[in-house]
């Protein structure tokens, strides 16, 4: 047997949701025998789903995985599946690979290495399985191989490396290669995160061609448990090249991707490889060559997006559109409602809800779209894009004295460009409703001159009721509109524009999200889904609008450059550097842009707002996860809420100017 069929199955999962990933990982099965499929290999956890949190503790969900894996192993006559689910042995919780071949079960391999960094947490929950380690686990009145397993089947030896297992330097697949293993399979479940992906091609197809393998990678799909997207990457990969690499971003509930793997070739391609291990005192060494280490320019700020393709620009608009089409469907929320000020963040929102169903039903057919919303009645009757766009969105622009015409357009030819339903109010008789109440109780008028936060804040909270009270009317979502950029400084008002059951752009910093807005308007997803009624409000200056029109507020004004405060937000919280230090970067970064004391101010004031609005960070909607600079305290980067300020760091960048002044200074008059 020469020649073997396998695929990369993905599926798109919810946690704890039994018979519907049942059906799920059924339905990939029986699709993988109409296509003649041998091997098939479904992601990590995907019985349970991998965001089970702390349920992996209960027993019964052990038990009840074990009991989804018996009905599964019945659809599995002709073919070989692996399927990943947890697993209990001696009171400890492990993660798990089951392989199951003809209806029977061979054995279950166990992940090594546990993912335990950022939005990850699996050494909470699992043991890491010993190397070498193996024992029994007992199903009813049979007992099954578990722990550090090769399994063997007409000749053919197959290995794993479950996720976490391939990102490390001594991966399981050095110890698979010695063994004569022809083909590794990664069950994974790896979060989205921009450019990702060629990481994973690295790592699959480098794994290939070092330990001269069939490579079979397949990730799960969706927005699975509330925060992390999962993109779906599917890959096969035969001795260092990449024989197929599937579709990402689906809408549907499974896929797979197949190839033709050739067991002669890999063998061949073992026999040559230079791949050698002894101890671990002597040399190891590769086939494959390391690329050449590139000096980086422009690292914290000036990034070019357009260098890549606009590959970010476009995972971007498809990851956050399905994860929000998920969130929809998961939750049996009847649509989203936006509050609509027309600026960039609730625009970028509605188009991103606008995405959601354009992907989908470019993918689904209106009525695979309308069936996977089987929950929403009221979309059952429409035969568009734009009539399902008037069902499930609503917008509601709320103004005050201090809101422009530039701004109610902007709001007004979004909508009507994306035919969603859009709701005009005032709300001034509100906020005058609530000063009065507050100046009676104090015995003194409210001023600009005295009270500006306060004048502001009540402007933004007043909007939530209004808000809210649409998406409990229509049992809806209501979307946060608060972006990364603006969690770090505070620049938000609590239970204004924070208020949401999810904040979906609260992991992108506005300065991209600028330009990803104006991309979507004259580039769109493959040069042709654009939204043209984005243009009124790209050519508008950002202003929180909160002020009486004639101070012509600048939200850049108020806080800082948004390109300066996302490089040092990147420096100062991604990469750890104390203020000096950023000062540092940012003169390097920022030459001939911005003058050296307007870096000094702009540092000083994004570490001292940053200190005094952790409380902000805390409150906020769960956020979806797109990259590593993710500010949520739940899931990426913790900090106190009561801290020092930094204040002695502050100082010490200031000494630190004033030394180079000195310096500068003695210099110039011949010291």
């Amino acid at each position: 047997m020469n020649l073997i069929k396998v695929a990369a199955g993905v599926v798109n999962q919810t946690p704890l949701a039994w018979e519907s990933n049942k059906q799920n990982i059924i339905g990939c099965i029986e699709e993988a025998k109409n296509q003649d499929i041998s091997i098939l290999c479904l992601p990590e956890l995907c019985i349970t789903g991998y965001g089970c949190e702390d349920m992996f503790y209960a027993n019964g969900t052990c038990e009840t995985a074990i009991d989804m894996l018996e009905d599964i192993v019945d659809h599995t006559a002709g073919i070989m599946v692996a399927v990943g689910l947890p697993i209990r042995i001696n009171n400890r919780v492990y993660n798990a690979a089951c392989l199951i071949a003809n209806k029977q079960i061979r054995g279950f391999a166990c992940k090594k290495t546990l993912a335990n960094n950022g939005i990850h947490y699996e050494t909470r929950w699992f043991q890491p399985w010993p190397e070498n380690e193996r024992t029994e686990l007992a199903i009813g009145e049979f007992s099954y191989p578990v722990g550090d397993l090769v399994f063997e089947a007409d000749g053919i030896k197959i290995g794993f490396e479950i996720c976490e297992d391939a990102w490390i330097a001594n991966r399981p697949g050095r110890a698979l290669y010695l063994q004569g293993v022809d083909i590794i399979l990664n069950p994974t479940a790896s979060h989205f995160a921009f450019f990702k992906t060629q990481t994973r091609e690295r790592l699959v197809q480098d794994g290939s061609r070092a330990f001269g393998v069939a490579y079979i990678y397949a990730n799960l799909l969706g927005n699975e448990a509330g925060r992390a997207i999962f993109d779906g990457d599917a890959m096969i990969a035969q001795a260092g090249e990449m024989l197929v690499s599937g579709t990402r971003f689906s809408y549907k509930d499974f896929y797979l991707t197949p190839a033709v793997i050739d067991i002669e070739k890999l063998r061949l391609e073992q026999t040559q490889n230079r791949l050698t291990f002894s101890s671990s005192n002597k040399k190891v060494s590769f086939l494959f060559d390391f690329p050449a280490i590139k000096p980086v320019r422009n690292i914290y700020a000036l990034e070019h997006w357009e260098a890549k393709g606009f590959q970010k620009e476009e995972e971007m608009a498809r990851a956050i559109a399905l994860a929000l089409f998920d969130y929809l469907r998961k939750s049996k929320s009847s649509g989203w409602v936006i509050s609509l000020s027309g600026g960039a963040d609730s625009s970028a929102i509605t188009a991103l809800c606008f995405l959601a169903i354009e992907l989908g039903v470019a993918e689904l057919g209106i009525d695979g779209f309308k069936q996977k919303l089987s929950h929403i009645k009221k979309i059952q009757d429409c035969t568009s894009v734009a009539e399902l766009s008037k069902a499930l969105i609503t917008n509601i622009y709320q103004g005050t004295e201090n809101s422009s015409d530039d701004t109610r357009y902007s709001a007004s030819s979004l909508a009507e460009s994306l035919n969603t339903t859009y709701y005009d109010i005032n709300i001034n008789g509100l906020v005058e409703t609530y000063k009065g109440l507050i100046q009676e109780a104090i015995g003194r008028q409210l001023a600009w001159e005295t009270d500006d936060l306060a004048l502001q804040n009540i402007q933004a909270r007043v909007r939530a009721p209004s808000a809210w009270l649409l998406a409990n009317i229509n049992n809806a979502l209501l979307l946060a509109t608060s972006n990364r950029s603006e969690a770090a400084v505070g620049y938000a008002t609590m239970d204004g524009d924070t208020a949401g059951s999810i904040s979906p752009i609260a992991g992108i910093d506005k300065h991209f999200l600028r330009h990803w807005l104006r991309w979507l308007e004259n580039t769109g997803l493959d040069g042709q889904l654009k939204v043209a009624g984005l243009h009124a409000m790209n050519n508008l200056q950002p202003t929180a609008e909160l002020r009486p029109l004639a101070s012509k507020q600048v939200d850049e004004e108020d806080l800082m450059p948004y390109d300066l405060l996302n490089a040092i937000e990147t420096a100062a919280f991604r990469d750890k550097k104390s203020p000096k230090d950023c000062l540092i970067l940012m003169e390097l970064e920022f030459d001939n842009i911005y003058s050296k004391d307007k870096l000094v101010q702009s540092i000083e004031r994004f570490f001292r707002l940053w200190s005094r609005n952790q409380w902000k960070r805390e409150r906020y909607a769960p956020s979806f996860h797109v990259d590593d600079r993710n500010l949520d305290p739940r899931s990426w980067l913790r900090f106190p809420i009561l801290s020092g300020g930094f204040e002695k760091e502050l100082a010490e960048m200031h000494d630190y100017v004033n030394n180079v002044k000195t310096r500068s200074r003695r210099r110039r008059i011949g010291f």
